[in-house]
């Protein structure tokens, strides 16, 4: 079945770099229609900050209830407004703190995000690169240290992963939302992370109730759910990012497919949705 994916894919004329199946601990199966090297994930790296913040909970750093702005930097505070400081991590990492463009500007990216106007009383789900860029800078000023370190330490190299490339702000903070790049094997190790509540081998690297409660549903969206830094469907959940970055988790078939594409960009996602349809309904068959 696996091989008849691939073929698939392949008669789709779609630009996958490679897919790997991962199934009850181990790897499966994996192909490469192209070179096996470290590719950006783009918004997958989300995932990646939200399981920074799970450990910081876990050392007693901060907890998702509390107002972020307590933790940026205090020379920002005249900028803030009280529907700004009302917003907990909750609010940030599902999407719901406010309909902020999709991504930071500027010479100093808080700053810019703090003079925007928006609209602080809507709280529906809105999409951007800002929550994560905000809980990425909040978590690394709670943890006093770079998160990029933190990250090492604690995920990456007790997995043999070693440490991405990754992206800061002009402030000097990891930047959150995208940046990281990942081979097929290291990507698809943090979807079986998260497929095993936290657990690598015998390493328990994040506590299990933070990881389920991360991965579960929080709000609805277009295309299914979200969590914290999590899209959500009826499969299960994933660490996704444009162009066709994903590691599709199924935990009712202890299953993990995970893929590294460069699809067509600026066509409203039709390849993305394509290529994710093939892979969910593989993951339903088997």
């Amino acid at each position: 079945m696996f091989q008849k994916l691939m073929d698939d894919i392949k008669d789709a004329g779609l630009c996958v770099h490679g897919v790997e199946l991962r199934r009850f601990g181990d790897v499966a199966d994996r192909f490469f229609f192209h070179e096996d090297k470290a590719y950006p994930v783009y918004s997958a790296t989300k995932s990646v900050t939200s399981a920074a913040v799970m450990s910081a909970i876990a050392d007693g750093k901060l907890s998702m209830d509390d107002k972020l702005y307590t933790y940026l930097d205090s020379k920002y505070l005249p900028l803030m407004s009280d529907a700004f400081k009302s917003l907990s991590f909750h609010d940030f990492m599902t999407m719901t703190a406010a309909p902020y463009p999709f991504r930071p500007e500027g010479g100093d990216w808080i700053k810019n995000i703090l003079e925007l106007d928006v609209d602080y009383s809507d709280r529906g789900y809105h999409y951007s690169n800002i929550p994560a860029y905000l809980v990425g800078a909040a978590c690394e000023n709670a943890l006093g240290r770079p998160l990029i370190e933190y990250l090492t330490e604690r995920i990456f190299k007790p997995m043999d992963i070693p440490t991405p490339e990754y992206r800061t702000s002009p402030e000097g903070h990891f930047y959150g939302a995208t940046g990281l790049t990942l081979t097929l094997e290291n990507f698809g190790k943090l979807g079986e992370l998260f497929l095993q509540n936290g657990c690598y081998g015998s390493k328990q690297l994040i506590p299990e109730e933070l990881v389920k409660e991360a991965v579960t549903e929080k709000v609805k969206t277009d295309d299914g759910g979200y969590g914290y830094f999590f899209p959500t469907n009826d499969i299960g959940f994933s660490i996704r990012g444009k162009w066709g970055q994903r590691s599709m988790i199924c935990p009712r078939k202890q299953t993990v497919v995970t893929c590294l594409c460069d699809l067509p960009h600026n066509t409203g996602g039709i390849y993305e949705r394509q290529l994710y349809a093939m892979i969910d309904d593989f993951i339903k068959s088997i």
